[in-house]
């Protein structure tokens, strides 16, 4: 082979190389990222700004992101899909759930106990402080995941373009934990998952559920609260991604945002009206609660009335919306 033709061979290498980071499929695997540590997929942003950055919420993963993440990387977006400590690739699966063990199940060390809201924005923080290297960073939390997103927004409001609650919880002064939210009478109609809990919470450190049940009316209440209008099949796909322990000092930890700090970032929310977990009057009443204490910064409201909590079945709803934010 001549010099010509290695170099030809070296400028084909290296577009194929460009054209596999594109589209975010480079370095062994898809850069949609999940954990820290990890760099953001490398598609140009089509409207010019950074990075979507995910965050999940109780029981789930990064990976709970993916539909979304997808949509909004064909759109030319770089994403984010953070797994928080001991979730997704890092996640604890307990021998006896395994097993389907129910009695050995209710007493199984989890190496989640221990673990708390600290934790959590620190996982999100060193991602956003990462990403913002390359652009401003819009911020999204689903459920629980919005609690990371205020203590997010008060560390470093300066790398945030946007902030994002999709059927999240947003406490307040008066609603100041995700259990305080959860206890509030606006949430009275919301489907508790109480009676699903192995185990004794306080002695074992997390809330501890059982996805693999196969009782009929556990898996109701199941299909109830995460996504009642879906057909069994898809029902059924999300709960193989549900992981059993949340820890209970995530729920218990205060996540007040502060108008100096998480204040001053615009912030949307997305309404879900058929949120059986996040009951619908429990999302006014947060989006009102913020909204008085910023009152020069309200939320932007978007309106899914149909949506479950897990959002949409088809992601291009929610899509289009957050595709705006990052303009």
């Amino acid at each position: 082979m001549s010099m010509s033709d290695d170099t030809n061979e070296e400028r084909k290498g290296a577009t194929r190389r460009t054209a596999l980071r594109g589209l975010g499929l480079a370095a062994g695997g898809m850069a949609l990222a999940t954990g820290v540590g990890t760099s953001p997929a490398t598609a140009r942003p089509r409207h010019g700004h950074g990075t979507f950055v995910l965050v999940h919420g109780t029981h789930s993963a990064g990976a709970f992101w993916m539909p979304f993440a997808r949509e909004l990387v064909l759109r030319g977006h770089r994403v984010v899909m953070v797994d928080q400590p001991r979730h997704g690739a890092e996640a604890f699966v307990a021998e006896s759930y395994q097993r389907q063990d129910l009695a050995a199940m209710a007493v199984e060390p989890s190496p989640l106990k221990g673990l708390g809201l600290d934790d959590y924005e620190a996982r999100v923080t060193g991602i956003v402080r990462q990403a913002a290297r390359n652009g401003p960073v819009v911020l999204v939390g689903h459920s629980l995941g919005g609690v990371s997103v205020s203590r997010v927004a008060d560390a470093v409001p300066h790398l945030l373009h946007h902030i994002c609650y999709m059927a999240a919880f947003c406490p307040s002064r008066a609603l100041p934990t995700a259990d305080a939210c959860t206890a509030a009478p606006e949430n009275a109609n919301a489907v508790s998952p109480v009676k699903l809990t192995v185990g004794n919470p306080d002695r074992l450190g997390v809330l501890r559920l059982n996805f693999r049940t196969g009782v009929s009316g556990e898996l109701a209440l199941l299909k109830e609260m995460i996504c009642a209008d879906y057909p069994d099949a898809d029902f059924r796909r999300i709960l193989a991604g549900m992981q059993t322990d949340e820890p209970v000092a995530a729920y218990a930890g205060r996540a007040v945002g502060r108008a100096r700090s998480w204040g001053r970032v615009p912030r949307t929310y997305l309404r879900f009206g058929k949120d059986r977990t996040i009951a619908t009057a429990l999302q006014d009443r947060m989006i009102a609660e913020a909204d008085a204490s910023t009152p020069g910064n309200r939320f932007r409201v978007h309106d899914f009335p149909g949506a479950s909590h897990v959002g949409p079945l088809h992601p291009a709803p929610v899509t289009d919306v957050l595709d705006t934010l990052a303009q």
